[in-house]
């Protein structure tokens, strides 16, 4: 099987450092670090507890302008080895929502979405980070 571990969990926020703080001080959560997208939109910040092995929470913020009050999760993310190997061959099971490429982050990682049976988002994520 292609995936190792469930990666990170999406979440949109509307204030990204007032979301972190909330992460820190109330969850426990520690910020890994932030990036801005390559669309220089959408603000991003990884979030986790520093333990081998853990999905990580994502806030997100920008992807959406007026948040729902319920379905704040964006996506399910797992991580994955070879992302040019995972898009080809999620690409040959003919699914709907296919990105058209792999995405690369600024700090090196790629990533792609797709939708699963009942249209949730699904996204195969290489890190850069261990």
């Amino acid at each position: 099987m292609p995936v190792k571990r469930i990666e990170h969990v999406g979440v949109m926020v509307a204030n990204l450092e007032a979301s972190i703080r909330f992460y820190e001080e109330v969850i426990g959560l520690k910020l890994k670090g932030t990036l801005l997208h390559t669309n220089e939109v959408i603000r991003l910040a990884f979030l986790g507890l520093d333990v081998e092995g853990e999905t990580e929470v994502e806030l997100i913020e920008g992807y959406q302008e007026g948040l729902p009050q319920e379905g704040k999760v964006h996506h399910l993310a797992f991580a994955v080895d070879d992302i040019e190997a995972e898009f080809s061959r999620i690409q040959a099971l003919e699914l709907s929502g296919i990105d058209q490429n792999i995405t690369t982050l600024p700090n090196g990682a790629r990533y792609f979405f797709f939708n699963g049976l009942d249209m949730e988002l699904i996204e195969f994520f290489q890190s850069t980070r261990n």
